[in-house]
């Protein structure tokens, strides 16, 4: 099995190792909770109202899908416990300051940050500064 990952906050915040990935994205809601034919969500998580993905604009156009929140995607490169205590929260609170809104997704080894698209530089330097 796999490490369980980072605990140490101090440690979690100096090894951030934030990269952002190629591309706009956005988030949609599918009430009916069908992923149209050739959509290809990096994330998706059914809720009571219905399914809500992130995919790439271009993908969410050519499915029909109306996208808000026109998004940068940052991956987090630590390998963070789910345990972990602290470590979004000093991440969020940081781009808070900054005045950056955020949406953070938690996976088995990373923390995905979706940020507003036009500041993406910023929330990375953010991010940069907060890792020291």
């Amino acid at each position: 099995m796999p490490g369980t990952g980072e605990t140490d906050l101090a440690r979690l915040l100096a090894g951030l190792d934030p990269v952002p990935h190629d591309g706009e994205y956005v988030f949609v809601t599918l009430a009916d909770r069908r992923t149209p034919a050739g959509a290809d969500p990096v994330f998706a998580f059914d809720e009571d109202e219905g399914r809500t993905l992130v995919l790439p604009r271009a993908q969410a156009e050519e499915s029909g899908l109306t996208g808000v929140f026109p998004s940068a995607w940052i991956t987090l490169r630590i390998h963070s416990s789910l345990e972990a205590v602290g470590m979004l929260a000093a991440v969020t609170a940081a781009l808070a300051e900054a005045g950056i809104a955020c949406n953070a997704v938690s996976a088995f080894y990373h923390d995905h940050l979706f940020v507003p698209y036009d500041r993406a530089r910023d929330a990375l330097a953010v991010l940069r500064t907060l890792a020291g």
